[in-house]
């Protein structure tokens, strides 16, 4: 398996829209109510919205390729793009995806590994995401990679609000 990745751009937009919402269904399409659900893939994977992301300098989407096929994103944000620590020492890893037929190949911790890499290239001190509480194999994942919850944050699936745990890594 040969993975690399690389920064979106604006000509990424249509793929980027397209992958934020196939691997976000995938992961919680099922344990939403479905009008909540629409709702909130429609606002929060809309063309413009993320767009302005894109735009957003505090915040930088990436790629994940194998070979020449995409089979994931990752989305970093700094300063004030970050949704709660706002630290100008952290990075937030507010997105990491693998598309569903490329689960199981380790590729959500090859990722990982590079974003520590990059976190570690912008001279940030730590690492810091959010996770919903549910999600238990996920806070597993971070858990073995050496995170630890610092706090919780509310997030909103249209009118349902759920806790996201908040994990951080010291480098």
């Amino acid at each position: 398996m040969s993975l690399t990745f690389r920064e979106c751009t604006k000509l990424d937009l249509d793929e980027l829209v397209n992958i934020s919402r196939d691997t976000f269904i995938a992961a919680f399409e099922e344990d939403n109510d479905p009008a909540d659900f629409k709702n909130y893939i429609d606002f929060a994977f809309n063309k413009e919205k993320l767009q302005s992301e894109l735009e957003n300098k505090n915040s930088r989407f990436y790629f994940v390729l194998e070979e020449e096929e995409l089979v994931g994103y990752f989305k970093l944000n700094e300063n004030e793009a970050q949704t709660e620590v706002k630290s100008k020492d952290s990075f937030e890893l507010e997105r990491i995806y693998v598309v569903r037929a490329h689960q199981g190949k380790k590729i959500g911790a090859w990722i990982l590994q590079q974003v520590l890499k990059l976190t570690k290239q912008n001279g940030k001190d730590y690492l810091w995401l959010g996770v919903w509480e549910k999600n238990a194999a996920a806070i597993r994942f971070y858990q073995r990679h050496g995170f630890k919850k610092f706090g919780t944050h509310p997030y909103y699936i249209g009118k349902d609000k759920q806790t996201d745990w908040l994990l951080r890594l010291e480098l």
